[in-house]
């Protein structure tokens, strides 16, 4: 039976010519690939987050310009709205203030004839009134050019004072809402009297002629 000597440790074996410090063990140090190995991943991961940036990036250009097509989808479709409503509502008002037309025309020849007299004359005078606050625009009058746009010529003549279709006369003034023609203005039309132009024409060539040679020979 061994007895330990107290205090006295057991050493490795150390080979002949070998120095104690040989005998402790050395630290593995990294080879090269290992050393590059933590540049490469973080390299690989920085490439990764910029490719996914550029996919952030083109997934919010798409959506902005879904958004902007949206809204721009959105304008036009409240201008549709707001150009049907004024039409609608245009084309109500004009239906309205074509059924009051009639009673409009009863007013003016009872004004014509000097009818319009006591409460007759405040209640027709309140719906002219109201008429043209709506919009309802009269027209016609005697002596303007005749214009077939917004004419209605129910007689026709020929004037010598009058050197283009004028109206002489208006037997029913026209009406208009905004620029829409509720009722062409029905007229009596005169024409240039035919050959008046003619006769006109030679007294002018005539005047000239008397210019040129001095005058008439007196005496």
């Amino acid at each position: 039976m061994t007895e330990e000597t107290p205090g006295f440790e057991e050493k490795p074996d150390v080979p002949s010519g070998a120095t104690p410090d040989d005998a402790e063990p050395q630290a593995a140090s990294p080879s090269p690939e290992e050393a590059a190995a933590p540049a490469g991943d973080a390299t690989a991961q920085t490439a990764g987050l910029v490719a996914q940036l550029d996919q952030v990036r083109t997934a919010l250009s798409e959506r902005t310009a879904d958004l902007q097509r949206l809204q721009a989808e959105f304008q036009n479709y409240r201008r549709r709205v707001e150009r049907d409503r004024i039409a609608v509502k245009e084309i109500a008002i004009a239906n309205l203030l074509t059924e009051l037309l009639p009673v409009l025309d009863d007013i003016g020849r009872a004004r014509d004839h000097g009818e319009l007299v006591g409460g007759f004359k405040s209640v027709a005078e309140s719906l002219e009134t109201v008429a043209a606050k709506m919009g309802l625009q009269q027209f016609g009058k005697e002596g303007e050019p005749f214009d077939p746009t917004i004419h209605e010529a129910l007689m026709h003549s020929y004037a010598p004072d009058v050197t283009e279709t004028t109206c002489v006369a208006i037997l029913q003034p026209g009406y208009r809402f905004g620029e829409r023609t509720i009722r062409p203005a029905r007229v009596a039309v005169a024409e240039p009297q035919p050959g008046a132009q003619t006769v006109k024409a030679d007294e002018g060539d005539e005047a000239g002629e008397d210019k040129e040679s001095g005058g008439p020979d007196e005496g």
